[in-house]
């Protein structure tokens, strides 16, 4: 008798405890999902609760500008905003893009991994054979299968991510990235108190922003000429403030008018752009998000001019940084360390609270557990359109070494984009008469195998010192930094682009994510959803009852109740969309 009573409170307390787990597994679970539209507000309330002073941040990209603002020392950039920022917040002022062209350099940026170890160096992927494109054809790169994007990691973690609409990662558009991409996306979709990060490109510095708005078509421009009329949209109430007699034409460049107009020209685009940030700046003022939001302004490379853009000089890398904190941290001071655009998404996925990937290749330089100041900072070039040529570079404090794999090729080559440009014109023109200075005639021979700069003493990196016996001991140092850097991380370009792309995509074709599948369980009245996809790598994103046109992504099984419909898709980076795959609950 005394056995079964003991047996029989045994299997009670077994039972209780067993109801009680149950109950627990069910709230848990019934919080990882509202019936449509993102996260629910219990699952965002956890998210939350365990991390309760996540910032919002909002990342601001200037396309194609040096450090021509007023807040870096330039004597003529007007940028009363840009300069705002960085009073309000920390100038970095050593900051330099793995790439001086967008694409490559976007790739970089969103992953966290140099471009030219995931197959997206190359300028631009998706252009096609022939026309203005000279890759072997169009295609998507494809990282590994674990590369994601950071604002994927982000969005994972509970944060509303937004983006005004440019992507060009050259791994595609993976819909699980952001929770709207779109012209004019912002971050008033979002849950009440879920913080967002918000990504906002401004083009009207871009290259093409410099044609004359009263160019002339032509056959040789004429694949372009659309951007002409924007021009003249874009432009048309934007003040002429930039005196060209005022302008500092580098050494590398002819001093003509031509040349003079150009860089005026992209100082006014630049002070046009400026006020667009003010707006931004403006708003989350008004909406009480100032004390609450990390501002980051940069540009996605260098100037849009030539041997400028394109390059691996620091006219082609080096960019402005400005950080406003929202807690006036450090407001007006510089910073001097060695950062580059890899940097940027440990260092935010770090304010975020979000573990990093362990294969980033940049460094944390201002989150919690900051890593130590970098010594060395790297970038690549690639193919940029029919030009085939493949440099790499090392750069310290002071000097830089550029390694060229193809030697016996000019700087300049004739690139149909870049030659529409009055500037590149001036310089073939040049070329033609024999007026050109001796820095900008050196760009049309062929180039060394190795160049050696030493930027405080030639800012405009014009004299080579490789071969000085002075810098001799500066040559080994850099080499062998180089060589350890390019040992350290796989360089797709060191096998042919054809042979890159069969291995990405076999036969020439984009390979397709499988359609994920859906099962469920039986939880009370309700169902618990479990997505899971072939592929290898595969985002997963899913809505119910096409409540939404935004998918949410998918993190862990989450609950719905009887009688819904639930859509899933899937995406891997590179490959084309899956099928959407369906399961009705109503039956």
């Amino acid at each position: 008798m005394v056995l079964r009573k003991r047996m029989m409170i045994c299997f009670a307390n077994v039972a209780k405890s067993l109801l009680l787990r149950s109950i627990v597994i069910f709230l848990i679970l019934s919080g990882l999902s509202a019936c449509a539209g993102g996260p629910s507000a219990s699952k965002l309330s956890t998210m939350q609760d365990s991390h309760p002073k996540r910032p919002n941040i909002v990342l601001v990209l200037f396309e194609d500008m040096s450090p021509r603002v007023g807040a870096f020392g330039d004597p003529i950039a007007h940028t009363p905003n840009f300069d705002r920022i960085a009073k309000e917040g920390v100038r970095y002022t050593n900051v330099f893009t793995t790439s001086g062209v967008c694409a490559p350099s976007r790739a970089a940026l969103i992953s966290g991994r140099y471009q030219h170890t995931i197959g997206a160096q190359h300028m631009r992927t998706m252009a096609p054979a022939g026309g203005t494109g000279g890759g072997p054809q169009g295609y998507h790169a494809v990282p590994p299968p674990h590369v994601k994007a950071f604002p994927e990691l982000l969005r994972r973690a509970g944060y509303y991510t937004s983006n005004n609409s440019k992507t060009d990662y050259q791994f595609g558009q993976p819909f699980t990235i952001w929770d709207t991409s779109e012209p004019g996306a912002d971050w008033s979709g979002r849950a009440p108190d879920q913080p967002f990060f918000h990504m906002v490109s401004l083009f009207n510095t871009h290259e093409s922003a410099i044609w004359p708005v009263d160019l002339e078509q032509t056959p040789s421009n004429a694949a372009f000429y659309g951007l002409v009329s924007r021009n003249r949209q874009a432009f048309a109430t934007r003040e002429a403030r930039t005196d060209p007699s005022d302008i500092i034409v580098p050494p590398y460049l002819p001093d003509t008018p031509r040349v003079r107009r150009d860089i005026a020209t992209h100082y006014d685009n630049i002070a046009h752009t400026d006020a667009a940030l003010g707006l931004l700046y403006d708003r989350l003022d008004r909406e009480g998000l100032l004390d609450r939001t990390i501002i980051i302004v940069s540009s996605d490379h260098g100037d849009g001019l030539p041997r400028m853009k394109r390059s691996l000089y620091d006219s082609g890398l080096h960019v402005p940084l400005a950080i406003r904190y929202p807690d006036g941290r450090d407001a007006g001071s510089i910073n001097q360390d060695l950062i580059s655009f890899v940097d940027l998404a440990p260092t935010i996925l770090s304010w975020a609270d979000v573990k990093r990937p362990p294969d980033l290749a940049g460094y944390d330089f201002d989150g919690p557990d900051r890593d130590p100041v970098r010594d060395y900072v790297f970038a690549a070039q690639d193919r940029m359109d029919f030009d085939p040529n493949w440099r790499r570079a090392v750069r310290d404090r002071r000097y830089k070494l550029i390694q060229n794999f193809m030697p016996d090729d000019p700087f300049f080559v004739p690139l149909a984009f870049r030659d529409v440009q009055p500037t590149m014109q001036e310089l073939w023109h040049g070329l033609e008469r024999k007026t050109l200075p001796d820095a900008a005639s050196k760009l049309f021979l062929p180039i060394p195998a190795f160049q050696l700069y030493d930027t405080i003493n030639d800012p405009h990196e014009v004299d080579n010192l490789i071969d000085d016996p002075e810098h001799v001991e500066t040559r080994k140092r850099l080499n062998a930094v180089l060589e350890n850097w390019l040992a350290r991380f796989p360089d797709m370009s060191r096998i042919a682009e054809a042979d890159m792309i069969e291995a990405m995509w076999p036969g020439g074709e984009q390979p397709a994510t499988a359609p994920p599948s859906i099962s469920d369980r039986q939880l009370g009245g309700r169902r618990m959803i479990l997505l899971a996809s072939e592929t290898e790598g595969a985002s997963i994103g899913y809505r119910i009852d096409q409540s939404s046109n935004r998918w949410n992504i998918y993190t862990e099984p989450f609950v719905v109740p009887q009688g819904v419909t639930v859509q899933a898709k899937a995406i891997r980076y590179g490959y084309a969309e899956s099928e959407i795959s369906s399961l009705d609950l109503k039956q």
